[in-house]
């Protein structure tokens, strides 16, 4: 009969031990990648809220001033009005003419001015809801870059000390980080104390 050797369960606890390492170790490397996703939409959410701001007081500025201007031209319409009611008679008819087309002028400069203020305010609102939004995105990536972290670092931790406990920590907070990633691109669950 042949001889059969028996493993030494040295060798084999060590190669149960690289088994371990070596899931742990690919585990860490999608921790990573999955950071680097969350730490990209953070970053884009920031910059597209800081300029959804910036053209949005732009918007306002320009809507500031065609109010400006639609408040000139109508407290010069009120003027002419009560000069052609104060000459009114007495006025040369080529002059009442005059002073007749100068308001009129000044009533549709004042409507084209009413009516441009309401596309650009549109236009403001538009680009501060932009932003809120993006205000909103940013909390989950902030949370979900901490979790992701924290899920790398006991990773390493668990290789080190190759403790299955520690490496499902590890997980628990990678999924939990990534979820709120997720939810930062798409904003499916508004989670209250984040806003």
């Amino acid at each position: 009969m042949a001889e059969v050797e028996l493993p030494n369960p040295e060798e084999l606890e060590e190669l149960k031990g690289k088994t371990f390492t070596r899931r742990v170790a690919l585990t860490t490397a999608v921790f990573a990648v999955a950071l680097a996703i969350a730490a990209l939409g953070g970053n884009n959410a920031m910059k597209e809220m800081l300029l959804a701001q910036q053209l949005a007081a732009d918007q306002w500025a320009y809507y500031q001033a065609k109010v400006i201007r639609e408040h000139l031209y109508k407290s010069q319409k009120v003027q002419v009005e009560a000069a052609l009611k104060e000459r009114g008679g007495g006025m040369k008819p080529e002059a009442r003419a005059h002073f007749e087309a100068v308001l009129k002028k000044m009533g549709e400069e004042e409507s084209r001015y009413r009516s441009e203020k309401k596309e650009i305010e549109q236009e403001a609102r538009k680009l501060e809801h932009e932003r809120d939004v993006n205000r909103s995105k940013d909390p989950y990536f902030d949370y979900a870059e901490v979790l992701l972290q924290i899920a790398i670092v006991m990773a390493s931790i668990a290789i080190i000390s190759a403790s299955r406990p520690v490496f499902y920590f590890a997980v628990a907070a990678a999924a939990l980080g990534t979820a709120l990633a997720i939810n930062g691109y798409l904003l499916l669950v508004q989670v209250p104390f984040f806003h």
